[in-house]
C-alpha cells in the first residue's frame, strides 16, 4: 500500500547547517521521500563539529577532520544547496528572507542555525573582541595568531578568554597548549605566553557538577592559566595597535594582544522579530516533537531551540542527539503520520579535553580526572561520528 503523502508539504527547507541538520541530510540521503523538494540554506560549505574543534585548535586534528562537508551531503541527499545567510522569516507567505538572494518558499521549515555569544551589551566587545561563533571567523583569527607567534616567537604575547563555561575553558587550554608548543620548537620560554580567563561568577562551568568545577579550576591553575573569577567585563577598548584593554566592574584593567569572547549563547535578533514564539533570549520555543509551539509547520533543533518541557544547556551533544528524532518527525509530518516525542537524557556523558592529549570524564556524579585513556576514548567517539558523513573532493 502506498503511503498517503501530504501535497501541502512539497517544499522542505532546512535553514542552517548545524549538527542536527547534518544528520537529517545524511538520513534523507538513505531514505528519500518522492515528490518532496529538499533545500538547505547555509552560509558555509563546511560546518564545524564542536566535539573536535578544541582538538583542532590544540593541534590534534586537521581542518578537514573536524568539519562536515555540507556540499557533499547535499549531493548525496539530492538536496538543493544555497550558500546564503538568513536575515528573516516571512511567516505570512512562508518565505525565508536571505541576505544575497530572493526569498525562498517553504511549506515545511526546519531551523538549526546555532547561536552566537551574547556580547552586544558590553561596550567595545563587538568591535575589538573575537567571538567564538561563527567558527570560521574564530579560526581565521586563530590561524593569524599562530602565524604571528611562529614568525616572532621571541615577542611576549597575551590572550584573554571571556567566559568560563566549558567552551571557554577548553578554548583556553587548547590555545595555550598549541602556542606553548610553537614557543618550545623555537626554543623560547613558555613564559612568553600569558593566558587569562574571565568568569563573571565565582566558579567556572556553572552548568557542571561542583566536583568538575573544582577539578577544572585546579587543572587551569596548574597549567598557569590566570583566573579572574567573579569579574564582570564592562568594556573592551583599544590602547595601541594590536593591544586591547579589558575593563571590569570591579575596577580591574588588563591589556591583551587578543581577546576571545565565549560568553552565554544568544539568538540572532531576526528570529524573535519574525513573530515565531521564542523565550526571553530569543530562542525558538519547541515542544517535545521539536515543533514550534506557535507555528506547527516549523521545527527547530540545536542551540537555536528551547524545549519548553526540558531545561537543556546549549551543548553540541543535544544537537547531535536531536538529529534522528528531527528527521523522523519531518518525515512523519510529510507522510501525515503522528509525531514522536524526543526525550533527552537527564544525565549525559561529557568528555572535556585539557589540551594536552588528556580529557576529563563526567556523567552525573561520576568524575574521572584528566587521563590519556579518556582522551583516546573521546577521540574514538568523535572520529566514529565524523565517519558517517561522505566527502567529495574540494573544488
Amino acid at each position: 500500500m502506498q503511503p498517503n503523502y501530504q501535497t501541502n508539504f512539497q517544499n522542505l527547507v532546512l535553514l542552517g547547517g548545524g549538527h542536527s541538520h547534518s544528520i537529517v541530510l545524511k538520513l534523507f540521503s538513505r531514505k528519500p521521500i518522492p515528490k518532496v523538494r529538499l533545500t538547505i540554506i547555509t552560509p558555509d560549505r563546511y560546518t564545524p563539529y564542536s566535539g573536535m574543534l578544541p582538538g583542532h585548535i590544540a593541534g590534534f586534528y586537521s581542518y578537514d577532520e573536524c568539519h562536515i562537508d555540507l556540499q557533499s551531503l547535499s549531493k548525496f541527499a539530492d538536496v538543493k544547496l544555497y550558500f546564503d545567510q538568513a536575515v528573516g522569516l516571512d511567516l505570512k507567505d512562508n518565505k525565508v528572507l536571505c541576505a544575497n538572494r530572493t526569498a525562498i518558499d517553504f511549506d515545511l521549515l526546519s531551523i538549526d542555525i546555532g547561536s552566537t555569544p551574547a556580547k552586544l551589551s558590553v561596550s567595545g566587545a563587538a568591535e575589538y573582541a573575537i567571538p567564538a561563533k561563527p567558527v570560521d571567523r574564530l579560526l581565521k583569527h586563530w590561524y593569524e595568531l599562530q602565524k604571528n607567534v611562529e614568525i616572532n616567537p621571541q615577542i611576549p604575547i597575551s590572550i584573554a578568554i571571556v567566559g568560563g563555561g566549558a567552551g571557554g575553558v577548553e578554548l583556553a587550554l587548547s590555545m595555550q597548549s598549541n602556542l606553548q608548543q610553537i614557543l618550545q620548537r623555537h626554543q623560547q620560554p613558555i613564559t612568553n605566553l600569558e593566558v587569562d580567563l574571565f568568569q563573571k561568577t565565582g566558579e567556572l562551568m556553572p552548568n557542571y557538577h561542583p566536583s568538575v568545577r573544582r577539578l577544572m579550576q585546579q587543572v587551569l591553575m596548574e597549567k598557569g592559566v590566570k583566573l579572574h573569577l567573579g569579574e564582570t567585563v564592562s568594556q573592551v577598548a583599544p590602547i595601541v595597535k594590536n593591544k586591547f584593554q579589558i575593563k571590569c566592574e570591579s575596577g580591574l584593567n588588563v591589556a591583551y594582544n587578543r581577546i576571545f569572547w565565549v560568553t552565554q549563547a544568544s539568538a540572532p535578533n531576526w528570529v524573535k522579530a519574525s513573530g515565531i514564539g521564542t523565550d526571553e533570549e530569543g530562542f525558538i520555543l519547541v515542544d517535545d516533537n521539536l515543533q514550534s509551539v506557535t507555528h506547527p509547520h516549523i521545527f527547530a533543533a540545536g542551540d537555536i531551540a528551547t524545549m519548553i518541557n526540558h531545561r537543556l544547556p546549549k551543548a553540541g551533544v543535544f544537537a547531535v542527539r536531536q538529529g534522528k528524532p528531527l528527521f523522523k518527525n519531518l518525515q512523519r509530518m510529510i507522510l501525515g503520520k503522528s509525531l514522536q516525542p524526543y526525550k533527552p537524557q537527564k544525565e549525559y556523558l561529557s568528555l572535556i579535553g585539557t589540551g594536552d592529549g588528556k580529557a576529563i570524564c563526567n556523567r552525573g556524579a561520576l568524575i574521572l580526572p584528566p587521563h590519556q585513556l579518556i582522551w583516546k576514548w573521546k577521540d574514538c567517539i568523535d572520529r566514529h561520528f565524523m565517519e558517517q558523513f561522505p566527502k567529495l573532493p574540494k573544488t
